[in-house]
């Protein structure tokens, strides 16, 4: 379905718990307006069909956790990853590989952590402590490799990210973590470790930390707001 200039679009109810037939006409629509948004070459504004039942409540069960409402909803009954920020939404258990293409994530597996450890962290973290430096490389290049694998093995322990999972690849190996959890339970957080940026929580444009729905809401309305614009601007 397409919108013309002035008329509604899906977004102007807001979507307000990502019901799943005004984010699937939302989607549609985008589909068809095919707008310029980072990422949507790769998922072009399309949902994977939702997860049964019985296989978001066997995941739960085998990491003893119960995954966040507004992120459980929305794998059950909107879609299991796809369309969605950046490159879009994992599905459940899954992230980009090495090859490039999804794969299956394992607990405890040197990346993931133990989902049913409370994530650690409660404010930004970006320890560099022990991070060699240029120099050692020039003066002595063995002592720095050295030093930067003692380096990283401290920097990207599993542990780290203890009661999170991985939802989004933002590209560059930079990723979005949903905690599920501990006290920051429901809320996102972004990893720059790539970058060496650290971790820090994903907050919305108003500055509050973004749940999922709050999150993915975000995303929708300023795609469809793009395109409403562009309309506007072209007649």
């Amino acid at each position: 379905m397409r919108y013309a200039a002035g008329e509604n679009t899906p977004g102007d109810e807001r979507l307000r718990e990502l019901e799943p037939t005004e984010v699937h006409a939302s989607l549609r629509w985008l589909s068809a307006a095919n707008p310029a948004v980072f990422g949507a070459d790769q998922h072009r504004f399309r949902l994977n069909p939702p997860l049964p039942e019985e296989e978001v409540s066997s995941f739960e069960r085998k990491h003893r956790v119960r995954l966040p409402a507004d992120y459980r909803d929305f794998v059950a009954a909107v879609g299991n990853g796809g369309a969605g920020p950046y490159y879009g939404v994992f599905p459940l258990g899954k992230m980009d590989g090495a090859s490039g293409q999804l794969e299956s994530w394992q607990e405890d597996n040197g990346f993931i952590g133990t989902l049913s450890e409370p994530f650690p962290l409660r404010e930004s973290w970006n320890d560099l402590t022990g991070m060699p430096s240029e120099e050692l490389g020039h003066d002595n290049e063995q002592e720095y490799w050295n030093r930067l694998e003692g380096f990283e093995k401290k920097y990207w322990a599993s542990s780290r990210m203890n009661g999170a999972i991985p939802i989004c690849h933002e590209g560059c190996a930079l990723r979005v973590w949903l905690v599920v959890s501990g006290s920051e339970a429901g809320r996102l957080w972004h990893d720059g470790r790539a970058d060496y940026t650290g971790l820090r929580p994903v907050l919305l444009k108003n500055g509050t930390p973004a749940t999922f729905a709050s999150w993915y809401r975000e995303w929708l309305y300023a795609a469809l707001d793009y395109v409403s614009a562009s309309s506007s601007s072209a007649q």
